[in-house]
């Protein structure tokens, strides 16, 4: 019987007690429903920053869409249309070598408006910078020493189209000009780290004939290898005892 009254007691006063319920209330489930509460909040936070991140990675692969199709159409009218007015030459000399010229120039715009797609081969960018240095050589003929060393990789490596021939439009749009003009072009791919290496010579006296698009060329393909190659690449570029040079270094793997 005293067992009994004293589980009635208890049973009153902490189980069925108005204050019993409130203490019950926030020792157990105001910490729960602020849990869900903090959870809700921060797994909100999480999804609106995944989402502004892709709609970021969605903008900045659009600019480098944009970018490419920019550096398409920034083609040295100069380089054009010297190259058009060698080949005017060249017919009317009847030279032999008009047919290859023009089919050098063919293929170049063939590149650029048709086959540079997300990545390329390595060997069809290589191609098309050593029809580009050709043209070019045609063009200056003896005025300018130009020296190419383009060597070829065993694997089947890819790479950003037009990614390297800002580097080398570079060099003849400020190499030539000053007599013992020089250029030299290297690119070599060894233990999957491509090396590119571009020097001319030049003077900071000589006067320059400067388009619309002069400038921009290095400045949009910095901004793709900061976008594209953020932690695989390397560049450097230097002036030095009358050399320009341009050292570039990608992780090709």
């Amino acid at each position: 019987m005293i067992m009994l009254a004293c589980d009635r007691v208890f049973f009153k006063l902490y189980i069925s007690d108005r204050g019993y319920w409130i203490w019950n209330y926030f020792v157990f489930n105001l910490p729960f429903f602020t849990f869900i509460i903090i959870s809700s909040a921060a797994f909100r936070m999480i999804k609106d920053r995944v989402l502004e991140n892709q709609r970021t990675k969605e903008k900045e692969t659009e600019n480098l869409k944009t970018e490419l199709s920019l550096l398409r159409s920034q083609v040295s009218p100069h380089f054009m249309f010297n190259v058009l007015n060698n080949m005017v030459a060249l017919a009317r000399k009847k030279s032999d070598l008009l047919e290859p010229s023009l089919i050098k120039l063919s293929a170049q715009l063939r590149y650029m408006l048709y086959e540079t797609a997300e990545r390329v081969p390595l060997e069809k960018e290589t191609e098309y910078l050593q029809n580009y240095i050709d043209l070019q050589r045609q063009r200056f003929g003896n005025n300018v020493i130009i020296k190419t060393c383009l060597g070829t990789a065993k694997e089947n490596y890819e790479i950003e189209p037009m990614l390297l021939i800002p580097f080398v439009e570079n060099a003849f749009k400020h190499g030539p000009g000053a007599a013992g003009a020089e250029i030299n072009i290297d690119l070599k791919v060894e233990n999957n780290i491509l090396n590119f290496v571009v020097r001319n010579t030049y003077s900071d006296t000589t006067t320059e004939v400067k388009d619309k698009t002069h400038g921009i060329g290095l400045a949009n393909v910095q901004r793709r290898l900061a976008l594209l190659y953020r932690n695989k690449h390397s560049l450097l570029i230097t002036k030095q005892n009358g050399w320009f040079i341009a050292s570039l270094q990608i992780v090709m793997n």
